[in-house]
């Protein structure tokens, strides 16, 4: 087997102790070492960061593809995705080194000599980065057809020998994601979380147990986020965090297990056995797996910071998506679906003077009166509107905004014209009955009818009437219906299709808030939606843990104050959207003067983040999150060493709190109050020698600030202030 070898990069061919042939593919990144032994499956044996030490790993490794079809299944048997008796058959052919200096790409072919089954695993990854994107590619060697009911994107047993430590001294960090209620991480260890320990030398066979983390449906995120990080104990802190994502806007399942003598890890789009999905391979009609994207770091910290960079190294970034515009939306707590001209004019003024660039009509533009289960056509009600919506946008845009609508492109209501008058073809169907959810039915993106109609909507919203930005809900969440995956593709391409044909037009992804926060969404959209959540206390756990799924600078949190709220809350409710995408909502027409202008102070502050915002990397000096913790807190760090820092303090939460701060050990630093502008009750102090910023919030609780942390010049004293 041969390998090409081209510039900094550079990819060896080396003979393991056993004979067997090994391939290191090293990078400026990471290093990976691949076993490509003729007499067993290919695996990738051992995965670290650049510099760091590869090791041979077993002399059984989990193998690198797991592949099932009806007719060949598994053995032993069981619920668990490994141990496929094609998987197991698999050869390598062929491997294969591509550099292109910033897109190098990695390939191994196998094949099945029982089935004619070819499998092809493709890595590729950017520049400086500790991580690659990989998926699975299978074909047919030969005549007739396969029904595949399960393919690996990614497998492999690699962190059992590179983290040092056993399966019972490893720990899952996830979250589950629900309506309102996103982005709830915790750290399990596996042995508490489905895998069972037993004796494997008196049982002969490996443990049938399995820790597995899904989503099913239409909903990618409705369930659980698709994200995990493996680390050697349950602080994170051990120096090794093995992290990934699945990147797919439908359903998907990663895995974890233990083998004959080591463990494993899978990742996988939807299956049969949970998400009723199935693919006919031929000659002439290959398959491609979903996207995984796979990285290496020292902690959980800083495995984020990886999958940070890999978002934005594969994030396709149009010019348009560089303004970052500050958005004010109608809809939370505010209108709530009940636009009317006579509503929205006073609010267009108020967002104008408080220096909103984007004002986007939410829902109900479009409906005369009750609207869930007849939407579809997309026309503006007018009766809400009396002189036209254009006129209502035209007042947008005289105010120096640009405009946006709300819309739900992929569904029909049930009692809509539209359900009647498009063909069948053009919806989802599951058995040969059109599904119907919610009062709703779900467009097949498949059907050219289906795509037409929504381009005809798109050309008269935006080419017509002028709007620059959509704000694409999701409400309605599918159960499993044959043809789901190639939907969900078909759905990515309408998306790229509509933002070439409109390069200024801007996307925002929403689901009823996050229930579709998927890599495969948000590589494409402007911005991210963070939640439907309208206790602004409650927000302020997902605001801060939002990062971890989506890149800060998508981040769409609303800041929605009112004006009856009380000062403190009022603060609070603003400072949940300074750090991200502030997502501005509220009656600021009927605001006193003290209110509108601590809302433009909230706004000059998010305007300071956003001058740094899509270079920053998140940390999160008390961890992340958990949906009942009372302090809070969220570090956006820039390349220049600075922190913006926002701290919140919950009902319930101790007068004071310690934030490691590692980053600034031993500096003398400034703290400086960025929103509100005063420290007021607040007390704050700075221990250099331990690195730690004290933080008394000084009274009643909720209450919340954002920080500036600077260093000092190093040539200065170091001291224990924090420069107040």
């Amino acid at each position: 087997m041969g390998v090409e070898r081209a510039g900094a990069r550079r990819s060896t061919v080396s003979i393991s102790s056993s004979g067997g042939a090994v391939v290191d593919w090293v990078t400026d990144g990471f290093a990976a070492r691949f076993r490509v032994d003729p007499e067993q499956p290919a695996a990738l044996v051992s995965f670290v960061p650049a510099g760091g030490v590869l090791v041979d790993g077993p002399d059984d490794p989990q193998p690198l593809v797991e592949l099932t079809t009806i007719g060949h299944g598994r053995f032993p048997g069981g619920f668990r995705h490994v141990d496929s008796t094609i998987g197991a058959r698999l050869r390598p052919v062929s491997h294969h080194v591509s550099e292109d200096g910033t897109d190098p790409w990695f390939r191994i072919v196998q094949a099945d000599a029982a089935t004619g089954l070819q499998t092809e695993s493709v890595f590729r990854t950017r520049a400086g980065v500790a991580a690659f994107q990989t998926w699975t590619e299978v074909s047919v060697d030969g005549d007739g057809e396969h029904v595949v009911d399960f393919v690996s994107s990614f497998a492999t047993g690699a962190f059992l020998a590179d983290s040092g430590v056993g399966i019972d001294g490893l720990s899952l960090l996830h979250a589950d994601n629900d309506w309102a209620a996103e982005s709830r991480w915790r750290t399990d260890p596996l042995r508490s979380i489905g895998l069972a320990r037993i004796d494997r030398e008196a049982q002969h066979h490996p443990p049938r147990s399995r820790a597995v983390v899904q989503n099913r449906g239409s909903w990618s995120t409705g369930e659980a986020l698709p994200i995990g990080v493996l680390t050697a104990d349950a602080d994170g802190a051990s120096g090794y965090a093995l992290v990934w994502q699945v990147e797919h806007n439908g359903p998907w399942l990663y895995e974890l297990g233990e083998t004959r003598h080591e463990a494993y890890l899978l990742c996988s789009g939807p299956t049969d056995q949970e998400h009723q999905w199935t693919a006919v391979v031929a000659r002439d009609r290959p398959f491609v797996s979903v996207p995984v994207s796979v990285g290496i770091a020292s902690s959980v910290e800083s495995a984020f910071a990886v999958l940070t960079e890999q978002r934005r190294a594969f994030r396709h970034l149009r010019e348009a998506d560089r303004a970052l515009p500050l958005v004010f939306n109608d809809y939370m707590n505010t209108l709530m679906g009940d636009p009317t001209t006579e509503k929205l004019l006073p609010l267009i003024d108020a967002a104008a003077e408080a220096g909103a660039d984007l004002f986007c009509i939410d829902a109900g533009w479009y409906a005369e009166g009750h609207w869930w289960d007849t939407v579809g056509q997309w026309e503006p009600a007018a009766s809400r509107f009396p002189g036209g919506l254009g006129s209502v946008i035209d007042h947008i845009r005289s105010r120096g905004m640009q405009a946006g609508l709300w819309l739900e492109p992929e569904v029909i209501g049930i009692h809509s014209p539209l359900a009647s008058t498009l063909p069948e073809s053009a919806f989802v169907h599951h058995h040969g009955v059109r599904v119907a959810e919610h009062g709703r039915h779900l467009l097949d993106l498949r059907s050219p009818e289906a795509r037409a109609h929504l381009d005809a909507v798109v050309d008269r919203l935006v080419g017509s009437l002028g709007v620059s930005f959509v704000k694409m809900d999701s409400n309605t969440m599918t159960g499993p219906w044959s043809g789901s995956l190639e939907h969900s593709r078909a759905l990515l391409d309408w998306l790229d299709d509509v933002q070439a044909r409109y390069p200024e037009l801007l996307i925002e992804n929403c689901a009823s808030g996050a229930m579709r926060a998927d890599s495969a969404m948000l590589s494409r959209l402007h911005m991210q939606s963070t939640s439907d959540q309208q206790d602004p206390v409650l927000y302020a756990s997902i605001a801060a843990a939002a990062p971890a799924a989506m890149l800060p600078e998508q981040a769409g949190n609303w800041a929605y104050p009112a004006p009856t709220m009380p000062d403190d809350l009022f603060a609070f409710s603003l400072v949940n959207g300074v750090l991200g995408r502030m997502y501005l909502s509220g009656y600021l027409n009927s605001m006193s003067i003290a209110q509108r202008a601590v809302v433009g102070s909230a706004i000059a502050a998010h305007r300071q983040v956003l001058e740094v915002v899509d270079t920053s990397v998140p940390v999160w000096p008390l961890g992340l999150p958990g949906w009942e913790d009372t302090w809070v807190a969220l570090g956006l760090a820039v390349p220049d060493g600075d922190l913006y820092l926002s701290v919140w303090a919950l009902p319930g939460a101790r007068s004071a709190v310690s934030l490691p701060l590692p980053a600034f050990l031993g500096r003398s630093i400034t703290v400086s109050p960025l929103f509100p502008t005063e420290f007021g009750a607040w007390d704050v102090s700075w221990d250099a020698s331990a690195g730690v910023l004290h933080v008394d919030h000084g009274g009643a609780t909720p209450t919340a600030r954002v920080l500036r942390i600077r260093r000092e010049p190093a040539t200065r004293p170091e001291g224990t202030d924090a420069g107040r």
